[in-house]
């Protein structure tokens, strides 16, 4: 599964340097000088980290090949993806990241079927968004009040919604 950690918005400068929309937590390794990365649309890449700085909390990378504004402006809109293999698993047992939770069958601590996770929210309060049969989606705060059991390895967690929640 592919994972977005960027996308690449306007030049910055007449030389090829563009700005990023950081999407993910660890954009120093990500973003690292000599780091080859695919991008969504493929054809765009992969692109080659040849320079990085900050300007004004802005992240402007330079990438090898691309020497001025108009093959940069070229860029823009483009994704910086990397496989989900590459993300290390959390070693926090209660911590997940969004792709190990989208795709797991939910159900109530009393083992009735509830539906399918198929989003992660992250506004005030992480929501799950859960796709029901016959239904609305539900959304399902994220905390472990109401999700005691996140179980990736069986694809499964365990919901337990006060009255009224689905």
């Amino acid at each position: 599964m592919q994972l977005v950690v960027g996308r690449i918005g306007r030049p910055h400068g007449v030389r090829g340097e563009v700005t990023v929309e950081v999407r993910t937590d660890d954009p120093e390794l990500r973003f690292a000088v000599g780091a080859s990365i695919r991008t969504d649309p493929p054809e765009r890449g992969p692109l080659v980290v040849e320079g990085r700085r900050r300007h004004k909390d802005v992240l402007l990378l330079t990438f090898a090949g691309i020497a001025d504004r108009d093959v940069a402006a070229d860029l823009r809109g483009t994704m910086l993806v990397i496989d989900s293999a590459e993300v290390e698993p959390s070693r926090d047992p209660d911590e997940f990241n969004d792709f190990e939770l989208i795709g797991l069958a939910v159900e109530t601590v009393s083992g009735e079927p509830v539906g399918e996770v198929t989003d992660v929210l992250h506004h005030g309060q992480d929501l799950l968004v859960v796709r029901r049969k016959g239904a609305d989606d539900a959304l399902i705060p994220f905390v472990k009040a109401l999700v005691p059991e996140v179980d990736p390895a069986g694809g499964r967690l365990v919901v337990d919604p006060p009255e009224g929640l689905l």
